[in-house]
């Protein structure tokens, strides 16, 4: 009997390795899901070590988000080209070695400097793990495969704040809120020594090319969009913050065109210029900037409110989050398994109405409430039922806009919806970000929760009238887990 080899399989005949791969590829998202979320808890702690203020620790939760989907759809190009367990392991090696020197970080320039990066290198190694998946499973080992996937991604997205209060409460070894990063050196090297024993060897695509110059025409409209955003509020919207809002639209205009011509001259593009061409995926990828925007910069409002409003520490304000994610599982579960299938993308429409009816309850509750008896059992309900709206929506939401793409699209179409739910996260804690925090200032923490949720009520009727252009009903693989692209099409839930 000896150990696995990434070259020992026969043709025709599975990898008897592959489910030691599934391992490796949870690991990988796990880590991915943590980075994104455990540092929402941190902020008193950035602040009280770095000095960092409200627009730099927007720039710590939001800057990992806004490289990552910047470098999306580009990770899973390179992918094609020079393998995907090339690119994996170098990814993997990369994001590791990323959060090490985020926990070394001297001060919050550093920190957030290596934030970005870290996003960028979350790019290249995230698009890897579906590719692996799909190229080593097949049939109902595949569904199964899937249907792993999606409890602990879920479980993910809830353990990071609960761990990552946890790590800073607990200030074990006197590190601080430092532990938050370190605590994926472990996870990050025993990953790596096992991808690179079961990870097989295949060649990748020399003839896929990659458009570079499209790459850097969205990573810099995706920058001077997000740069106003977090720096606008501060420096009293000076007229460059307009400049530069404007110019990250004529830079989205002009990866389209790049996109175009790109293909017209028989190459490879980013993205499939057919696919802008589709009114209803293009109506979806606002919808996703519109709904993913408004789940996490709410979130961040909450976290912010309990610690900075109410004086939680990190633990707390981690458990704090529980209600969110528990009704963000209970909608999750209605949806998936009766009701997308059953009303179509009513359920997108329902879940929208749920979320309102717990902002105003939320609301209510917070105009209710005395600092000196406040618990989060005051605002458990309404943060509640706005998770449960959140996840009857998330758990619908790319079969609907995947649904209106050809079946040769999907690919390079879930890409994009994900690259784009991961910018309008980035956006969201921006946004969400400079209206708690220019009530702040003047002790006003629930009025700047109040605001958060009239800017969220906003964001949802939006995206309510967006689901009207939706195809009814979404793509029957999605909805029952089967096909080879289901996980594909599946929302990365880093951010819930």
């Amino acid at each position: 009997m000896h150990g696995p080899s990434p070259t020992d399989d026969e043709p025709g005949e599975p990898y008897r390795w592959r489910w030691l791969i599934l391992v490796v590829m949870l690991v990988a998202e796990v880590m991915d899901l943590l980075d994104a979320s455990i540092v929402n808890v941190a902020g008193p702690a950035l602040e009280t070590s770095l000095g960092a203020g409200s627009v730099g620790l927007q720039w710590v939760i939001g800057g990992y988000a806004l490289t990552l989907g910047a470098g999306l759809v580009l990770g899973g190009r390179l992918g094609d080209r020079y393998g995907r367990r090339r690119m994996f392991l170098l990814g993997l090696a990369a994001f590791t070695g990323c959060s090490l020197l985020c926990a070394l970080a001297p001060n919050i320039g550093a920190l957030i400097a290596f934030r970005l990066l870290q996003g960028a290198t979350g790019a290249m190694l995230l698009p890897q793990g579906l590719g692996l998946l799909r190229e080593n499973f097949s049939g109902p080992e595949l569904t199964k495969v899937f249907g792993i996937f999606g409890p602990v991604l879920g479980l993910g997205g809830i353990v990071g704040p609960v761990l990552g209060g946890g790590l800073i409460e607990g200030d074990f070894f006197g590190l601080g809120w430092r532990s938050v990063f370190l605590v994926n050196l472990p996870i990050g090297i025993a990953a790596l020594v096992l991808a690179t024993k079961v990870v097989p060897r295949r060649g990748g695509n020399r003839t896929v090319s990659v458009d570079a110059l499209g790459a850097a025409l969205v990573a810099a409209a995706c920058a001077l969009l997000v740069l106003p955003l977090n720096q606008g509020r501060q420096d009293g919207w000076p007229l460059w913050t307009w400049l530069s809002m404007g110019a990250s639209l004529l830079g989205f205009a002009l990866f389209a065109v790049r996109q175009r011509r790109t293909a017209e001259a028989g190459r490879e593009p980013l993205v499939m210029p057919a696919l802008l061409r589709k009114p209803a995926f293009t109506v979806g990828l606002g919808g996703i900037a519109l709904f993913f925007g408004g789940l996490v910069g709410i979130q961040l409002v909450l976290t912010l409110y309990l610690q900075v409003g109410r004086d939680f520490t990190a633990g707390e304000a981690g458990l704090g989050n529980l209600p969110l994610a528990v009704g963000t599982a209970i909608g999750g579960a209605v949806s998936g398994a009766v009701l997308a299938d059953r009303i179509g993308r009513r359920v997108l429409q329902i879940g929208p109405l749920v979320q309102l009816v717990g902002a105003a309850l939320l609301w209510f509750e917070l105009d209710g409430l005395h600092t000196a008896s406040f618990s989060i059992l005051d605002i458990a309900p309404g943060v509640m039922v706005c998770g449960i709206g959140a996840g009857m929506v998330i758990a619908a939401l790319f079969g609907f806009i995947l649904a209106a793409v050809d079946d040769d699209e999907i690919g390079s179409a879930s890409g994009v919806l994900s690259a784009v739910q991961s910018i309008g996260g980035s956006i969201g804690v921006a946004a969400f970000g400079s209206v708690f925090f220019a009530q702040v200032g003047t002790g006003g923490f629930t009025t700047g929760f109040h605001h958060a949720l009239v800017v969220q009520a906003c964001l949802l009727s939006a995206f309510l009238a967006i689901t009207f252009l939706l195809p009814r009903m979404g793509r029957a693989e999605e909805q029952h887990g089967t096909g080879s692209d289901a996980a594909a099409t599946a929302p990365h839930t880093a951010d819930v």
